[in-house]
């Protein structure tokens, strides 16, 4: 019996491609073991910042809730400082304090001359200037504040706007009434119309009316 020969040549050459599948195979798995890596990766960095935020966000609001609870000490310092009642080591206590809660994040806002801002002013009296072209603040009851960006108080003002907007205010609250006085006379022509009708129909059948006296008897 004779045996055939293996080339060695096609020997060498399936080993070749032998190993060639192998190192596509671990290639591909060494690619898909990175992806899923990375991917942890990047989760893992995003659940920290977002730990990392939720703490600061919770210092923050622990510092905020703190500080507004002193908002009411600052009112009584400036009252006293208005009444000119802020003096000597009286006022330096309370520069002293202020200066604190100010490094800590707290800023004062609401002077004359601000722009008014809804969203930050709470407006408690309204007047018009000709000299004014938008909506300034030109008293303040009550300074505001905010604390790390975050507004924790509004400030109580009173707010001067251009003359326009009281005629338009003006404007809007006649017509209202032009249209309320219309509804009116709209609705009493509607109950002189069917009173109207009634009575023409009953001149122009006479029996309505005989027909209606023997019922009631």
């Amino acid at each position: 019996m004779k045996f055939a020969k293996n080339d060695p040549q096609d020997v060498e050459t399936a080993a070749e491609e032998e190993v060639s599948d192998e190192f596509a195979e671990l290639t591909a798995q060494l690619a898909e073991r990175t992806t899923d890596l990375q991917r942890v990766s990047a989760e893992y960095a995003n659940y920290r910042k977002r730990i990392d935020r939720d703490r600061e966000a919770s210092v923050i609001n622990a510092k905020a809730s703190v500080i507004t609870e002193l908002l009411s000490v600052l009112d009584d310092l400036d009252r006293a400082q208005a009444h000119g009642d802020l003096t000597g080591a009286f006022k330096a206590v309370a520069d002293r304090l202020t200066g604190s809660l100010e490094k800590l994040g707290l800023e004062p806002f609401g002077a004359e001359g601000d722009a008014f801002d809804p969203s930050a002013y709470e407006a408690v009296q309204f007047g018009t200037s000709p000299d004014v072209t938008s909506q300034v603040v030109t008293s303040v009851m009550r300074r505001g504040f905010s604390f790390k960006g975050k507004l924790i108080r509004a400030a109580v003002v009173g707010v001067t706007g251009p003359e326009q907007e009281a005629e338009v205010v003006d404007s809007e609250r006649v017509g209202s009434e032009v249209a309320d006085a219309e509804l009116v006379a709209d609705d009493e022509d509607r109950a002189d119309d069917a009173a109207s009708r009634a009575e023409q129909a009953t001149n122009a059948d006479p029996g309505v009316t005989a027909a209606a006296s023997e019922d009631d008897k």
